[in-house]
């Protein structure tokens, strides 16, 4: 593979799933991790990502309100409008990070009222400009990758209350194995979240559907709603509705 080809690759591995990780590339790509480490400085030197040890983060995720490009971003409206649809006034619903998230919450009706629990700071401030929203953060340490509070605090808060509606976006997903994360901090302050509500809403863009990694978070039966650009009849969607409600 050349080098155009091995970076378009890396490219596409973190705009879909925010995270890589030098050692996983190096077997994927079957290249010592001294020419992954080269190409991701080079990425990051042209702009495109953001290099941190062992690996690289999307700048769109991180910087979302610096970014004019988001990958993907009219799928992402177009998920963030259906899922709208889920949100009615007086309902309690808690959230978490990412670039679809972000659209959702841009889309809100200004005259919503609600109550939104959130573990993502920056999802906090977005949704503190709705004037008769009510926002609680769930504390905890603040953990750059993954852009939510991680840790035992986020989990106990999570334990004390009950949300009408949890919004997940997805870093993997597959109709068989479920939710799944790369990190366990991350998969546990999510399977926290999904303990504490009534119905689960799944939203991310097809591409990231059926792929998976080493930690679940749920199994396919838990997940009420799943909501893609995808209209509810693509056949890329056959497998899931055996389980969940095709939005």
């Amino acid at each position: 593979m050349f080098k155009n080809e091995r970076q378009a690759y890396i490219l596409r591995q973190i705009n879909l799933h925010n995270k890589v990780l030098s050692s996983s590339l190096s077997e994927e790509l079957t290249v010592s991790e001294d020419t992954i480490r080269r190409d991701l400085a080079e990425l990051a030197d042209a702009g495109d990502i953001i290099k941190v040890h062992g690996g690289a983060l999307s700048k769109s995720y991180h910087y979302p309100v610096q970014q004019t490009k988001v990958y993907a971003q009219e799928e992402k409206k177009s998920i963030a409008k259906k899922t709208i649809e889920l949100i009615k006034p007086g309902m309690t619903v808690l959230i978490e990070a990412g670039t679809t998230m972000l659209e959702l919450v841009r889309m809100l009706p200004e005259k919503l009222e609600a109550t939104f629990f959130t573990v993502s700071p920056l999802m906090a401030l977005h949704l503190a400009r709705y004037p008769l929203l009510k926002v609680i953060l769930i504390g905890g340490q603040m953990d750059m990758s993954s852009q939510i509070t991680l840790g035992e605090k986020p989990v106990y808060e999570l334990s004390q209350i009950k949300a009408d509606l949890c919004i997940f976006g997805v870093n993997a997903l597959n109709a068989r194995t479920g939710l799944t994360e790369r990190e366990w901090n991350v998969a546990q302050v999510k399977k926290a979240m999904i303990a504490c509500c009534h119905k689960l809403a799944v939203i991310t863009i097809s591409e990231k559907l059926n792929s998976a990694f080493n930690m679940k978070i749920c199994s396919p039966q838990q997940i009420d709603y799943l909501i893609t650009e995808l209209k509810p009849s693509d056949k890329k969607l056959v497998a899931y509705k055996k389980n969940m409600t095709i939005l």
